[in-house]
């Protein structure tokens, strides 16, 4: 069902919280209404919302843009980038200048997501009825806690468990701009505070949301990615609660193979979180743009990115789905990213029995079932013969089978300290530059080392 809605319905609303502006016009679209107006209705706020949806869903965020900087970023001779943009490549060399245009398009997109959701935060009064009410809160805080994760782990040195974290992260902004004459200048929060606020975020949210919200987040969306957020913080005890929470009660199941997970024009039976995708606006997916052949969608670089024979490493049985989850072009791609109509998963019950596998192993507990039971379901499930036991290496190393091209390598080698070639985990050229224009209108920011 593709139900986001992504008109704008005021021209203030899409303003971002701060960003360079160099004149205030008078001029008013002809589609604009009044600001009072725009917020007075919970049937307006519902608009901004699902405006926020597909905004998170864009090209620039989850429809593939920060995925697209994990995978090359990390990349260390598994993948090939073939393709003509400039921007990717200075992804692929870790060399970005401070005036990458999609890194600048990333930056504004999650600010603009983060205003849209204060607007809706700020104006829940408007609410009648208290479901509707916590409801449109809970989507606001899943939404505002997603993007400022994310803009934590893109823009900042990586987060140490057990150290007080107070590198330089990114701005938070919680208040609504409604005002183009009144855009505010904010410096830097410490990373500390950014997953601070996003876990406050996730966890009003997971307790607001319902159980079952169409194509929309729900308490299991929240749960899973808390337990993603908690990983990344090395919080294996909430990392492993969460994920078991997403497990057990979401009512989500395994795809009954590996190929029924992806390139559905409906959610799969194991998306706890999907982007939807249509074909009125399958534009917005580059996960297809840039990894699918030419014949399914992609660039003429057939595909951008290309999977290199390193890559096949991994893989340790021939029947492995994942194994054979290839189609030839003029290189190799991946099948993940086949159908430019297909929705986009986010959150799959996959990633949390990883997840808990691994928070169970590192914590020598047992919650829900053994660590090397939570590999051979997986494992079943893409027809890899079972193990018998499980080191923490080779739960890993079913993570990267399991989630390859999904936009997690970057992240993992920075939880688990692992170097990217000749690169630290921590290396300045690892992290991503706060954009130019931001750095020239707003003299409050500090940019990155090595920037």
């Amino acid at each position: 069902m593709k139900i986001y809605n992504y008109r704008i319905i005021i021209a203030i609303v899409v303003m971002l919280s701060f960003t360079a502006c160099d004149d205030n016009l008078t001029i008013k679209p002809e589609q604009s209404i009044p600001t009072e107006i725009a917020i007075s209705t919970p049937s307006n706020l519902q608009k901004i919302l699902n405006n926020a949806y597909g905004d998170a869903r864009s090209s620039a965020l989850y429809g593939g843009g920060i995925a697209l900087v994990s995978e090359l970023i990390a990349n260390d001779g598994d993948l090939y980038w073939d393709g003509t943009y400039v921007q990717p490549n200075q992804y692929d060399e870790k060399e970005i200048l401070t005036d990458n245009s999609f890194v600048e398009s990333l930056w504004l997109r999650a600010y603009k997501i983060s205003n849209q959701t204060n607007i809706v935060l700020d104006n829940l009064a408007v609410f009648t009825d208290a479901n509707d009410k916590n409801q449109a809160k809970g989507e606001a805080q899943f939404l505002r806690g997603l993007v400022y994760f994310d803009l934590a782990r893109l823009f900042a040195k990586p987060f140490v468990a057990g150290a007080v974290n107070n590198q330089l992260g990114v701005p938070i902004i919680l208040e609504p701009n409604l005002d183009p004459t009144k855009i505010t200048f904010p410096a830097r929060n410490t990373v500390e505070e950014v997953y601070k606020q996003v876990i406050i975020d996730l966890k009003d949210a997971y307790t607001l949301l319902p159980a079952s919200n169409g194509v929309y987040a729900t308490k299991y969306s929240a749960a899973a990615l808390l337990a993603r957020v908690y990983l990344q913080k090395g919080d294996y005890v909430n990392a492993l609660a969460m994920a078991n929470i997403a497990i057990n009660n979401s009512g989500a199941s395994l795809a009954s193979t590996y190929a029924k997970t992806f390139n559905n024009s409906e959610n799969s039976t194991e998306d706890l979180l999907a982007w939807q995708v249509s074909s009125q606006d399958a534009s917005a997916n580059d996960f297809n743009v840039f990894w699918a052949g030419a014949d399914f969608g992609g660039r003429s670089g057939n595909p951008d990115i290309s999977i290199e024979d390193q890559h096949f490493d991994i893989y340790d049985d021939a029947d492995d789905q994942r194994n054979n989850f290839f189609y030839e072009a003029d290189n190799i791609c991946t099948t993940k990213w086949k159908n430019q109509y297909g929705n986009i998963p986010f959150l799959r019950l996959a990633e949390m029995y990883l997840i808990r596998a691994e928070s169970n192993f590192r914590g020598a507990t047992q919650v829900g079932i053994s660590p090397v039971d939570d590999v051979n379901i997986l494992r079943a499930r893409s027809g890899a013969s079972s193990f018998g036991s499980v080191t923490l290496a080779t739960i890993l190393m079913e993570r990267k089978r399991e989630l390859s091209f999904e936009g997690f390598a970057l992240f993992d080698a920075k939880r688990l300290k692992q170097n990217i070639g000749s690169l630290a985990y921590d290396a300045n050229n690892l992290v991503l530059p706060i954009p130019l224009r931001e750095m020239d209108v707003n003299k409050k920011l500090v940019q990155n080392p090595g920037y």
